[in-house]
């Protein structure tokens, strides 16, 4: 049997994982979010909307909105020097910010989408690789880096909580990974070019000459990335940013309904969510996120009707209407037919700087 065949056989059908997907997201929806509908009919939430303040709302529109300025700095800053302009990067961004959010482990497919348009707008495929590979795994090390603070500082007067360990476990075995497979390409370059070599060579219509040469020019993005200090400290800024600023976006709904919390209590709860989040089984952790925020956030003293009607308006924002915006600029990056569009094409706006 070939390793095709075998792959074939062992393949789930494509009707089989649509129904799985669908089980897992009534599964969240029955026993994790509807329960918080059902405790809180008790206390009438839908009256607290008359008194919400749309100045407020507006403000937290406009945190998630400098949440997607960050990621789109992120994006151009590991990236650098050939990032594409922040217009043609921010529709990347949105595009694949909406496949994430409509299919269940979207981070991959997404992943794929703007690999293929970076390509298409003149970013070369190792800096293409680099860029997004640090861009999704630094930006979760960097969350685990706020959530592990804000634990240092909770526990103690606040208590712990089981979640708190499993998500600081995962935390630690991203950082492993993260960190582990950096030491690995950087100093252990030919131990890793000669285990790939070794993969691709059972893998069909894979060339282990241009596998190897990939990891070399990745091995070489990774080193000036590191030697480059300013960009280095950038990178971390702007994810940080993107962290910090989409969790002001909750926090303000806390405080339109009238229960701004204290900020370590609220990037506790935020980071447990989008943590145990990343798990593949519903599309952007969708009741996942909702059903941790909630009950943290009622553990932590935020009545139950605010909790949910502050989590719903933050989810609103971050994650439903960011689907035909998205939808939009893909739509935009498919009819764009100027020279940007062209492979091996150059910036609009030229390089782009390392902040």
């Amino acid at each position: 049997m070939t390793d095709a065949t075998a792959k074939k056989r062992f393949a789930m059908p494509r009707e089989l994982r649509i129904i799985f997907s669908a089980g897992c997201l009534v599964f969240v929806l029955m026993y994790l979010v509807v329960p918080q509908f059902a405790n809180a009919r008790k206390v009438h939430p839908l009256h607290l909307l008359a008194s919400l303040n749309p100045l407020l709302v507006a403000l937290a529109i406009i945190f998630e909105l400098a949440a997607i300025y960050a990621y789109v700095e992120l994006t151009r800053t590991v990236m650098y020097p050939y990032a594409p302009s922040r217009y043609s990067t921010l529709r990347v961004n949105l595009a694949g910010l909406a496949i994430s959010h409509v299919i269940p482990g979207g981070t991959a497919p997404a992943g794929a989408l703007a690999y293929r348009i970076f390509n298409e707008l003149g970013v070369p495929r190792e800096t293409n690789a680099f860029g997004l590979a640090a861009q999704g795994s630094g930006s979760a090390v960097v969350l685990n880096i706020i959530f592990w603070m804000a634990l240092v500082i909770s526990i103690p007067l606040r208590g712990f909580n089981p979640a708190y360990g499993f998500a600081a476990l995962a935390g630690v075995f991203l950082m492993l990974a993260f960190f582990g497979t950096i030491l690995l390409i950087t100093r252990g370059q030919r131990h890793a070019d000669n285990w790939l070599r070794f993969a691709a060579q059972r893998v069909p219509a894979v060339n282990p000459d241009a596998v190897s040469a990939l990891l070399k020019k990745i091995a070489e993005r990774i080193t000036m990335l590191i030697n480059n200090r300013r960009t280095l400290w950038w990178a971390f800024t702007w994810a940080g940013l993107n962290w910090l600023l989409d969790a002001g976006c909750l926090w303000v709904f806390l405080w339109s309904f009238g229960y701004p919390i204290s900020p370590i209590d609220l990037l506790v709860a935020y980071g447990l969510a989008n943590i145990l989040a990343a798990i593949p089984i519903t599309p952007g952790g969708l009741g996942i996120i909702e059903s941790i925020l909630i009950s943290t956030l009622v553990g932590f003293g935020v009545p139950h009707a605010q909790a949910i009607l502050a989590v719903l308006a933050y989810r609103l924002v971050n994650f439903w209407i960011p689907i035909p915006i998205g939808g939009a600029a893909y739509a935009s990056l498919q009819w764009r037919r100027g020279p940007e569009a062209r492979p091996g094409a150059t910036s609009e706006t030229g390089p782009a700087p390392a902040a």
